[in-house]
Formats: C-alpha cells, sequence, structure tokens
C-alpha cells in the first residue's frame, strides 16, 4: 500500500471515527474506509497532497483549541446577550487559488470563533465578524499558513 492510499484509509477512517462517536462499529468503519479509499484513488488519482506532517499536527491541534473557543464563546453570548459587539466584513487576502484548496480553507476558517466565510472577491476571502475589533485577519492568515503547509502547498 502506498504512502498516499494509507494517508486516504487514515483519514477515511478517522473520519468513520467522529461520524460514529467512537469504535462502535468498527468493521464497518473499516470497510467503509477501504472502499472509501479505494473510490477516491479510483476517482482522483495522485490529487493527495501530503505536506509536512508536524504542520498536519498543529493545524488539527489549532482547529480543536479554535472549536472549543467557539463553542465557549458562543455560550458565553447567550448567557450575556448584552455583549458590545460591533459585527462587520473583514477581508482576508489569500494565496489559495481558487477551487478545491480555498474551498477546504473556508471550510476549515468556520469553525474560528467569532468568524464565518461568506464569499469570496477575487484573491480575498469576505469573513463575517462578531466583533471586527478582534484579530480576524491575523487569525486566519495564521491558519492559512498551517493549512498551506500541511498540504504540501507552500515550502
Amino acid at each position: 500500500m502506498s504512502v498516499e492510499r494509507a494517508a486516504r484509509f487514515g483519514l477515511f477512517l478517522g473520519l468513520w471515527l467522529v461520524l460514529a462517536g467512537g469504535v462502535a462499529g468498527l468493521g464497518f468503519g473499516l470497510l467503509a474506509a477501504g472502499l472509501a479509499t479505494w473510490a477516491s484513488a479510483r476517482l482522483m488519482p495522485g490529487r493527495m497532497r501530503l505536506g509536512d506532517p508536524l504542520a498536519a499536527l498543529r493545524l488539527l491541534g489549532r482547529t480543536a483549541v479554535q472549536t472549543l473557543l467557539a463553542g465557549t464563546d458562543i455560550a458565553r453570548r447567550a448567557f450575556a446577550p448584552s455583549m458590545n459587539l460591533r459585527p462587520g466584513m473583514v477581508m482576508h487576502m489569500t494565496a489559495l487559488p481558487e477551487g478545491t484548496a480555498r474551498d477546504g480553507f473556508t471550510a476549515l476558517a468556520s469553525l474560528a470563533p467569532g468568524a464565518l466565510p461568506a464569499g469570496s472577491e477575487g484573491a480575498a476571502v469576505v469573513v463575517h465578524a462578531l466583533d471586527t475589533r478582534l484579530p480576524v485577519a491575523a487569525d486566519l492568515g495564521a491558519t492559512e499558513a498551517l493549512y498551506a503547509r500541511a498540504g504540501g502547498r507552500h515550502g
């Protein structure tokens, strides 16, 4: 089995474990991951780029922390609805090409606390921010840098 196929299998099995909520039905998960690996290799041969594994782990950790912060932030706002917010649109200039690379980044960016990608204009990702005083663009820049390294898009 090639490294690329092993990585695909690992990603699909990881997705199964997340969706199943644990090791319940692991046998079906192994079968599903195997079939998904076979299908993805046939439909998109050689298209998976493996980048820096350390960057991928850092991106995973950053995403977990951002998801936790976002959930905490939403709960805090729900119990204190009179919070002083300054909602608005923030432009994040991206080096990622349009297509799957940018789409993957915007899906990941939607997990950031207080920010939701709302479209793009040329090389910019338009983000709705709950509070424009927060460093939304800087946070997105750090996430994009890790995303690009993890996917092998930048040196």
